[in-house]
């Protein structure tokens, strides 16, 4: 029988190294950002939401909106 020792012997508990999970390198670089994007996320952000506001700008009143400004304004001046 083999003794005791050859148990315990390090080459049974060693796991293989494996790499870094890229996960784990991705949450490291952003913890060390302090939640700052970069200036091309922020960019991008930015012409997203121009675009959206420009979408919202051009679509206009709905006509029962517009009717129900008109009524208000026609109260106001009385």
């Amino acid at each position: 029988m083999g003794s005791i020792g050859h148990w315990g012997n390090d080459e049974m508990n060693e796991r293989p190294k494996q790499p870094p999970d890229n996960n784990t390198m991705k949450a490291d670089k952003i913890k060390q950002k302090k939640g700052r994007l970069g200036a091309e996320i922020q960019h991008k952000i930015g012409q997203q939401l121009r675009a959206m506001y420009t979408d919202v700008v051009n679509e206009g009143v709905p006509d029962r909106f517009a009717e129900l400004l008109q009524r208000l304004d026609k109260q106001d001046q009385k």
